[in-house]
């Protein structure tokens, strides 16, 4: 097996400044001493080299891929938002949207993010590779086609997949989002379109706040083809596990993908700053090869993992570590320092009691 690792230097020196967390910098809100937003550097350049520490990347194609391309962009951002973005960021940086700042040079880098999920998704359908997984920063999936949110500037898998279909090199495509927030942005990009399915799973309410319902299920064309499966806070291990075998696995089984893209956020969590979910280095490891045994079963093995979003410096290396074995089938482990707490910290019988009836109503719904 063959599991490509798409990273690119440039990617880890996006930059946002003059925020404290999530709330801007100003009156009473002091500078942080330690950076600005909680989408930093470190949870993806950690990963990295947690990988090469132990030796995993041995066993993966590490490897880079071009910046997208202005006709990549624009086959899902407008001109102008893009010639907005471009001026900004040739002159001192700035923000666009809501809380997506960048410095100098910020457009580049985030095509450069954008190219790296394109490369990794051409390389898994030309059967270049069997796998592959994309170190994309700055993230995508909140990303809509004119107004940058949630530290996303451009819509990363979106772009990918509207430049593969216009090469030809494939038609229909499953999106699984397990980021703990919404996956709003990937959902409006194909609302409407019958042939990309887009599945969120997300904490129900977190952010944006005002999207992510159940009963939000695509539009004209597209009616059905969009599955929002929002969960409660406290979800947890099993939680999670019970959410994609009985909601989102048998949704992508029935649309029958030609490749499944996974927008692969880690800030579910159990010591997420943003999130509030309690999932496990474990949970991401079984989810993956949940996904890997569909997709093995539907469209030989043709899967993406894109990264997204995941702030806990310590945590998520072990987590994309945890993915990475499953992808590439390595006998190197990153055992989970985390495991014995996390463990302790589930849900009880009475929440799993609960957990249940909450998904079991959206079966009932379907």
């Amino acid at each position: 097996m063959t599991t490509g690792f798409f990273w690119d230097e440039r990617c880890f020196w996006h930059g946002g400044g003059n925020y404290a967390g999530m709330l801007p910098v100003g009156g009473l809100v002091q500078p942080m001493a330690t950076g600005g937003l909680p989408e930093n550097p470190e949870t993806k350049r950690r990963l990295k080299n947690l990988i090469t520490v132990t030796g995993l990347d041995r066993d993966l194609a590490m490897t880079g891929a071009p910046a997208a391309t202005m006709e990549d962009l624009l086959r899902v951002h407008p001109q102008s938002y893009l010639d907005d973005f471009r001026a900004l960021s040739d002159a001192t940086g700035g923000e666009l949207g809501r809380r997506t700042p960048f410095g100098p040079g910020g457009f580049e880098v985030a095509a450069q993010s954008a190219g790296l999920a394109l490369g990794a998704l051409r390389a898994v359908l030309r059967g270049e590779m069997d796998n592959a997984y994309a170190l994309s920063r700055p993230p995508g999936h909140h990303a809509l086609p004119d107004f940058p949110n949630g530290f996303c500037l451009l819509a990363n898998i979106a772009i990918a997949i509207r430049a593969v279909q216009a090469e030809g090199l494939a038609g229909r495509i499953a999106v699984l989002d397990w980021d703990v927030h919404h996956g709003n942005g990937t959902e409006a990009v194909f609302y409407d379109d019958p042939d990309v399915l887009t599945i969120s799973l997300h904490q129900d309410r977190n952010y944006p706040m005002d999207t992510g319902a159940f009963a939000d299920r695509g539009r004209g064309a597209g009616q059905g083809f969009n599955l929002n499966v929002p969960l409660p806070p406290g979800t947890g291990h099993d939680g999670y596990l019970a959410a994609l075998d009985r909601l989102a696995l048998p949704a992508i089984r029935a649309f029958a993908p030609e490749v499944i893209v996974v927008a692969c956020g880690f800030d579910a969590a159990a010591n997420d700053p943003l999130g509030r979910m309690l999932a496990t280095a474990d949970t991401f490891r079984q989810m993956t090869a949940r996904v890997m045994a569909l997709a093995e079963e539907l469209c030989d093995g043709k899967l993406l993992l894109v990264h997204e979003g995941g702030y806990s410096e310590t945590y998520v290396p072990f987590c994309g570590h945890a993915v990475l074995e499953v992808l590439s089938g390595s006998a190197v482990t990153a055992p989970d320092p985390f495991a014995e707490v996390f463990a302790a910290r589930q849900p009880d019988a009475r929440y799993a009691a609960f957990l249940d009836r909450w998904i079991s109503d959206m079966e009932d719904a379907l």
